[in-house]
């Protein structure tokens, strides 16, 4: 994976503008961005260019269904924050 490509996105993740939606992207994306395969980087880069109310709507509520081609990628952010680690900013370097 292209590492530049995984810092990229790691730090869209923490830096949506939404504050809820960072604490969940971003601790993802840290943790879980460097097992994606390419596709499901895409579709995670793809996420990151929707709105943050939608995005998150979809992670931790019943809102509105989301795109299909998203389904894979939200399901794994889903589980991660259902029992992932706490929620926190690292120090990136």
């Amino acid at each position: 994976m292209d590492e530049t490509r995984i810092k990229r996105l790691r730090f869209r993740a923490w830096r949506r503008g939404f504050r809820e939606a960072d604490l969940i992207l971003g601790p993802f994306a840290d943790s879980r961005a460097q097992s994606l395969t390419d596709a499901q980087v895409e579709v995670f880069e793809q996420l990151l260019d929707l709105p943050d109310h939608d995005v998150y709507g979809w992670i931790v509520g019943p809102d509105a269904s989301p795109p299909d081609f998203a389904l894979d990628v939200l399901g794994l952010i889903r589980a991660f924050h259902a029992g992932g680690p706490p929620i926190g900013r690292p120090s990136h370097s």
